[in-house]
C-alpha cells in the first residue's frame, strides 16, 4: 500500500491571534484529503540544523478544539534561515528527509522571504504556501485584506486604550501609549482611530532619519497645549513604535538609559528603546520649563499583550478559510506551475486568491514589499481630522494663538516662533488646513 503524502506545518516570526485556527483548519482538510500531517516545532530553527526529531504528528482529534486558542501549539521562532545559502540548503534537505510533499508556513514578511528561498532550494520537490500572519498588517494582500491577527490585536488594543482614556479623564493626566509596528502604523492608527485617542503618531508621517527627538516632542506638545487652551488637562497619545526607527540612532544613543541594539537582520531593536519613557520625560520637562502644569504617564507598550490573545470571530472565520484554502492550493494540479516556488494563500471578495512570492518582491531591493498607511487615503484623512493637533490656524488666528500661548506658558511671538516652522512644514508634507473652531472648552478627548 502506497504511503500517503505528507504535509508539514510550521510557524515563524512573532505570535498573532489565529495561528492555531490555521493549523486546525489545514490539518482537518489535509487528513480528510488523505494526507498525513506533521507539525514542525519552532519554525525553520531545527530544520536548518538538519534535525528531524522536533516534529509531531497532527490528527483531527489533536486540533479540533484549538481554533479559538491564542498562541501556537507548534511554538514559533525568528530563526533566520536566509542567513546563508548553507542554511537554506540544509532546511530544504531536512524537509525532503521528513518525506514532505507539501509545506504550509505561517508568518509575515520575513517568512515570505525565507519560504521563497527554501522553495527554490527544493527544486519543486516540496510545494510551499504561506498563510499571511502579522498584527502589523504590513503585507500587500490583494483587495486590501488585513493580515490575520490584526483585527483581534486592534480590537483588544482599542479596549485597553478606551480604559486609559477614562483614566486620563478621571485623573486629569496624559498617557503616552506605544503600539507595535516597525515599518507601518496600521495597528497604532487602527487603535487610535477606533478609540478616539487625542492624537496618533505613525512612522509614515516622517521620512526615515529626517526627524530629531525635538520634532517629535513639538508634535506631542502641540496636542497637549491645544487641549490646555480648551480647558482640558488630559489626553491620550498613541504612538507607533516604528516612529523610533525614523529617529537618528546617534541621538538615541546619547539619551541616558537608552540602548541602541540591532537584530540579526540589521534592524534597530525597537523593543529595547523605551520610547514612551523618553518622550514623556522630554515633553514634560519642556512644558515644565515654561510653567505649564501637566502630568504625563506612560502606559505599558501594546504589542506583546495582544499577540497571543484568543482570536475574535473575524480572525477565526478568516483563518479557518485560509487553512482550508492552503491545502486546496497545495494539492491542486491547476496551481502547481503558478506556485512552483511558493506563494501566499489570500482571500479576495470571499474567494481564494493565491499570490506567488515573486509578485510580493520589490524589484529594487529584492525584499518583500511592505504595505504602508496611505496618508492620502480617506481612511487616514478621517483619522487625522479627528485628532487634536496644533494646526496652522491655531497660530494664525489671534484669539486662538493667545489662548494657546497662555496655556503653553509663552508669548504669542514665542508660540509662533517655536511651533510655526514645524506646523507649516507638516502641512506642506501632507496636512490639510481646516476652518478654525471657535475658542472655548472642548468636550472630546
Amino acid at each position: 500500500m502506497q504511503r500517503p503524502k505528507r504535509l508539514g506545518i510550521l510557524v515563524g516570526g512573532g505570535p498573532a491571534p489565529g495561528i492555531n485556527s490555521v493549523i486546525s483548519a489545514a490539518t482537518i482538510e489535509a487528513v480528510n484529503s488523505g494526507l498525513e500531517v506533521i507539525g514542525i516545532y519552532d519554525g525553520f530553527q531545527h530544520l536548518m540544523e538538519g534535525r528531524t526529531d522536533m516534529v509531531r504528528s497532527l490528527t483531527i482529534p489533536d486540533v479540533s478544539r484549538i481554533h479559538f486558542q491564542g498562541g501556537s501549539i507548534l511554538r514559533t521562532s525568528r530563526a533566520v534561515v536566509t542567513k546563508s545559502r548553507e542554511s537554506v540548503e540544509q532546511a530544504a534537505a531536512t524537509l525532503r528527509d521528513l518525506g514532505l510533499s507539501y509545506l504550509l508556513t505561517i508568518g509575515g514578511d520575513g517568512m515570505a522571504s525565507a519560504s521563497t528561498q527554501v522553495a527554490q532550494a527544493t527544486e519543486g520537490a516540496v510545494r510551499i504556501v504561506q498563510a499571511p500572519k502579522t498584527i502589523d498588517n504590513d503585507l500587500p494582500l490583494p483587495g486590501d485584506m488585513p493580515t490575520f491577527g490584526f483585527e483581534t490585536a486592534r480590537h483588544m488594543g482599542t479596549e485597553l486604550v478606551l480604559n486609559l482614556m477614562e483614566d486620563a479623564r478621571t485623573t486629569n493626566r496624559w498617557f503616552f501609549v506605544v503600539v507595535m509596528g516597525r515599518v507601518a502604523g496600521h495597528l497604532a492608527l487602527g487603535i487610535g482611530k477606533a478609540a478616539g485617542a487625542t492624537t496618533t503618531v505613525i512612522p509614515e508621517e516622517f521620512d526615515r532619519g529626517a526627524i530629531g527627538l525635538r520634532d517629535l516632542c513639538l508634535l506631542l506638545e502641540g496636542s497637549v497645549i491645544k487641549r490646555l487652551a480648551s480647558g482640558q488637562r488630559y489626553g491620550v497619545a498613541v504612538i507607533a513604535e516604528g516612529v523610533g526607527d525614523r529617529l537618528d540612532p546617534q541621538e538615541l544613543a546619547g539619551i541616558p538609559g537608552v540602548a541602541v541594539e540591532y537584530d540579526p537582520h540589521g534592524q534597530l531593536r525597537l523593543g529595547e528603546i523605551p520610547l514612551a519613557t523618553v518622550l514623556r520625560r522630554e515633553v514634560q520637562r519642556r512644558l515644565a520649563e515654561r510653567g505649564a502644569q501637566v502630568t504625563i504617564s506612560e502606559a505599558a507598550s501594546l504589542g506583546y499583550a495582544l499577540r497571543s490573545a484568543r482570536p475574535i470571530p473575524f480572525d477565526i472565520d478568516y483563518t479557518r478559510t485560509l487553512g482550508h484554502g492552503a491545502v486546496r492550493l497545495l494539492t491542486s494540479p491547476d496551481q502547481e506551475e503558478k506556485l512552483r516556488y511558493g506563494g501566499l494563500v489570500c482571500l479576495q471578495a470571499g474567494n481564494l486568491q493565491p499570490v506567488p512570492y515573486g509578485e510580493l518582491l520589490d524589484p529594487k531591493t529584492g525584499r518583500t514589499r511592505m504595505r504602508l498607511v496611505d496618508l492620502q487615503s480617506q481612511t487616514y484623512r478621517v483619522a487625522r481630522d479627528y485628532m487634536i493637533r496644533l494646526e496652522a490656524h491655531d497660530l494664525e488666528d489671534d484669539r486662538s494663538a493667545e489662548l494657546t500661548a497662555a496655556a503653553g506658558g509663552m508669548s504669542v511671538e514665542e508660540l509662533r516662533s517655536v511651533y510655526g516652522p514645524w506646523v507649516h512644514a507638516r502641512a506642506q508634507a501632507g496636512g490639510r488646513a481646516r476652518v478654525a473652531p471657535a475658542p472655548g472648552p472642548a468636550s472630546t478627548l
